[in-house]
C-alpha cells in the first residue's frame, strides 16, 4: 500500500529541540520558565493588538478559564456557533451553563449575524439573555467580525473567539482572535504549529491575564502555606511543551503561506470541474491561513458525493474527512436550542476537507490531483 497521506500532520522547523533542550539543562521542566515567558511573548508580538497571553495545556482549556472569567455559572444560557468541533461547546457544559446554537451562513461557513440577532432577541423575549458568545474562525476563515462585534456590543454580551482554527488569519488586517474580550488558539498536533498539545488564552488587559494564569495554576492564595479561596485548575502549559512552541513560531509565517499554497493547489485543480467549489475568501477583507482547505460538491451537477470521493481517496491511503457535524445534530446537544435555516447542515451533508499539511511533497500532490481526477472523470 502507498504510504499514508494525512490530513494534516505535524511539522517541525528544526530549533524545537534547542528550546527543549535548554529547559532540561536549566532544569525548567514545570509549568512555568523561560520558554513559557518567551513563548507568550512571541505569540503577543505576533497578534498585536495590545494582547496579552496565558500559555494553557489546551485550548478548551482556554474556553473554559475565558467563560469563568465572563461570570458564565450554572444555569446560564451561552451563544455558540453550531458548525465547529465540540470542543468549543463542552466547556459550556462544564461550567454547568447551557449552549444555544447558531447556524452558519453560506460564505464564510461561520456564525450567521441574522440568526445571532434572532437569538438573542428571542432569549431575551423569554427571559434568558446569553451570558457569552462564541464565534468560531472555522478552518482558518474568519467569521463576519464587523456584524457580530456590532451586535456583541449592542446588547452587551461578552465576545470570545474561538481562533483554534484561525493562527496567521487575519480580518480587515487584524488578527483573528483579538476581536473579543478573549480568544482562544490551540496547538494540538494538527494545528498551523504545534506543540504537540496546548492551547492559548488571548487577553486584553494584564489584569485579565493575571486571573486566568491565577485559575489555571490551582488557584493558590498569596499565603505561605496552601490556601485556596477560590476553586482552580491544573491547565498552565509546561516549559518543555512551550519550548517546542517557541520553534514553531519561528515558522509560523512559512507555514500559513505553505497551507495557502495547498488552497492555490486545490482551486487550480477543481477548475475545470463542475459543480465542485473550493471554499474559499468571499472578499480581500478576509484573509484565511486555509489550515484546512475544503470542497462542497454539488451532487446534483456531479452525480458525485462527498463520500465516495473520501472512500476513493481512503482507497490510495490518503486521508480527508467530512466538515464538522454540527454541534445542534450532535446526541449530546439534540435538545439545545437552534436558530437559523439549515445552512450547517448542507455543508455537512456536501462538503469534504481534504489533505492540507505543509509538509506535502510534490509527489503527495501528483497522487492527489490523479485520484480526484480519475474519481470525477469516470
Amino acid at each position: 500500500m502507498s504510504q499514508k497521506i494525512w490530513l494534516s500532520s505535524p511539522h517541525m522547523g528544526g530549533n524545537e529541540l534547542k528550546y527543549i533542550n535548554e529547559a532540561f539543562a536549566e532544569n525548567w521542566v514545570a509549568p512555568l520558565g523561560p520558554n513559557v515567558n518567551g513563548f507568550e511573548e512571541d505569540l503577543e508580538k505576533f497578534l498585536g493588538e495590545n494582547t496579552k497571553i496565558a500559555a494553557l495545556s489546551a485550548g478548551t482549556a482556554a474556553l473554559h478559564l475565558a467563560l469563568i472569567q465572563c461570570g458564565v455559572q450554572y444555569g446560564d444560557e451561552v451563544i455558540c456557533q453550531s458548525m465547529t468541533f465540540s470542543a468549543s461547546a463542552n466547556p459550556i457544559a462544564y461550567c454547568g451553563a447551557s449552549p444555544v446554537f447558531i447556524d452558519s451562513e453560506p460564505e464564510t461557513w461561520n456564525m450567521c449575524p441574522v440568526a445571532l440577532r434572532n437569538a438573542i432577541e428571542d432569549r431575551i423575549r423569554n427571559g434568558k439573555k446569553p451570558k457569552a458568545i462564541i464565534v468560531v474562525h472555522l478552518y482558518g476563515m474568519p467569521a463576519k467580525m464587523d456584524e457580530i462585534v456590532s451586535i456583541a456590543k449592542e446588547f452587551d454580551i461578552e465576545l470570545i473567539e474561538d481562533a483554534a482554527e484561525a493562527l496567521g488569519s487575519t480580518y480587515k488586517g487584524q488578527a483573528c482572535g483579538t476581536f473579543g474580550r478573549f480568544g482562544i488558539l490551540s496547538f494540538n498536533g494538527n494545528k498551523i504549529i504545534t506543540t504537540s498539545g496546548g492551547g492559548a488564552l488571548v487577553c486584553h488587559s494584564q489584569e485579565d491575564k493575571d486571573k486566568i494564569v491565577f485559575l489555571s495554576t490551582q488557584a493558590r492564595d498569596n499565603a505561605p502555606h496552601y490556601q485556596h479561596s477560590h476553586i482552580g485548575f491544573n491547565y498552565r502549559m509546561s516549559n518543555i511543551v512551550a519550548g517546542i512552541g517557541r520553534g514553531q513560531m519561528e515558522v509560523l509565517k512559512n507555514r500559513v503561506e505553505a497551507r495557502r499554497s495547498m488552497h492555490d493547489f486545490y482551486v487550480d485543480l477543481f477548475k475545470s470541474i463542475d459543480g465542485v467549489t473550493v471554499f474559499s475568501e468571499p472578499s480581500s477583507d478576509f484573509y484565511s491561513n486555509h489550515w484546512l482547505s475544503a470542497i462542497i460538491i454539488e451532487t446534483s451537477v456531479t452525480r458525485k458525493t462527498r463520500e465516495a470521493l473520501r472512500l476513493a481517496l481512503l482507497e490510495d491511503n490518503i486521508e480527508s474527512r467530512p466538515l464538522w457535524k454540527p454541534m445542534h445534530l450532535q446526541p449530546i446537544f439534540e435538545n439545545a436550542p437552534y436558530y437559523g435555516t439549515n445552512v450547517s447542515e448542507k455543508l455537512f451533508n456536501d462538503g469534504l476537507c481534504l489533505p492540507s499539511g505543509s509538509n506535502l511533497t510534490e509527489e503527495e500532490k501528483v497522487r492527489i490531483a490523479k485520484v480526484i481526477n480519475n474519481f470525477f472523470s469516470n
